[in-house]
């Protein structure tokens, strides 16, 4: 008796992995040339074991995803796992903000059905395209019954990440990607799927609720012989909190650390976070963060800092301590 293939919904929004080289040698492309349904057609003859039903939601490049996008991905996620025909969920998306995505849907979705986005680190046409293989890979992780309860996963070159660990760390590597503090969480292939440890997330519902709208925060990355002008401008434009993206341990010089403190006496609240690419930010390291009211960012880099800061704003949760709590448990 023949198995019945499992029913994924495939959700589209470009990146490019729907990208089109101008040639196969040539590095440029543009991403979110593809159709959704054209770049299914094209993986037909693979011979993947599920039920694709395509559902496109945008065809762009991820660094222009945002609010819209993201809105619209999330109401469908939701529908999807409330439909018992539905046994997984993909996301087709761009490398470049895929973490951003990713650990936003963590934290606002329950830890149910196999939640997987994918992308292409070279576009479809170019020589060592990666998003066929990528594809298949993610396919065979949301058709995994093991996939549920881990919250939102991304794969990519056979590996497997965990939202709240998973970053890019390489521009255009093949293997762009890394997990802190956890590293990859399965390894995968066309014919293969390894997990190294089963689902802790078991019916864990979303940690916030999911918002009207998101705040505007913004990012501050310090550097060497900076003034206090651009923590005054991003007040000026009504930022709501600030994730500095600091030296080190996330340091910045001290008339930045000085404005930074006046700005979360006037309410909005500042994460410290480090543009190193790896490490602990851990509270009153060279910095008083009990002086000034700051909320050390822990694990998280300054793009997912930016997200976890929005999502709690907007559920209301601005004082110091309920950030720094929200931040411990990254």
């Amino acid at each position: 008796m023949t198995a019945k293939r499992p029913r994924l919904l495939v959700l589209g929004t470009g990146g490019t992995i729907a990208g089109s080289a101008s040639s196969a040698t040539d590095g440029s492309y543009a991403a979110g040339e593809l159709a959704l349904e054209d770049m299914l057609k094209g993986l037909a003859g693979l011979g993947l074991e599920a039920e694709l039903i395509a559902k496109p939601i945008a065809q762009i490049g991820s660094q222009d995803m945002g609010w819209p996008v993201w809105d619209a991905l999330h109401r469908e996620i939701v529908a999807a796992q409330n439909d018992a025909t539905i046994e997984g969920i993909l996301i087709t998306h761009g490398t470049d903000t895929a973490e951003e995505t990713a650990y936003l849907f963590d934290l606002t979705l329950a830890a149910g059905k196999p939640l997987v986005l994918v992308g292409a680190m070279r576009p479809a046409g170019a020589v060592g395209a990666d998003g066929m293989r990528n594809f298949a890979n993610a396919v065979r992780v949301a058709s995994d019954t093991d996939a549920s309860g881990r919250g939102p996963l991304l794969v990519m070159g056979d590996t497997v990440f965990a939202a709240k660990d998973v970053r890019k760390a390489a521009t255009s590597n093949i293997d762009a990607f890394k997990g802190y503090p956890r590293g990859p969480i399965a390894r995968v292939t066309p014919s293969s799927l390894d997990w190294f440890g089963g689902a802790t997330r078991v019916g864990e519902p979303a940690r916030y609720a999911w918002p009207k709208a998101l705040p505007r925060v913004a990012i501050l990355t310090a550097g060497a012989g900076m003034d206090a002008k651009p923590v005054e401008a991003l007040l000026g434009i009504g930022c709501s909190g600030i994730v500095l993206a600091g030296m080190g341990q996330g340091n910045a010089p001290g008339c930045v650390l000085d404005a930074l403190g006046a700005a979360v006496k006037d309410g909005a609240p500042v994460v410290r976070s480090s543009r190193v690419d790896e490490g602990l930010v851990d509270r009153n390291v060279e910095v008083d963060d009990d002086a000034y009211g700051f909320i050390a960012a822990r694990a998280q880099g300054p793009a997912k800092a930016r997200i976890l800061l929005m999502v709690l704003i907007a559920n209301g949760i601005t004082d110091a301590a309920s950030i720094q709590a929200a931040f411990d448990r990254g």
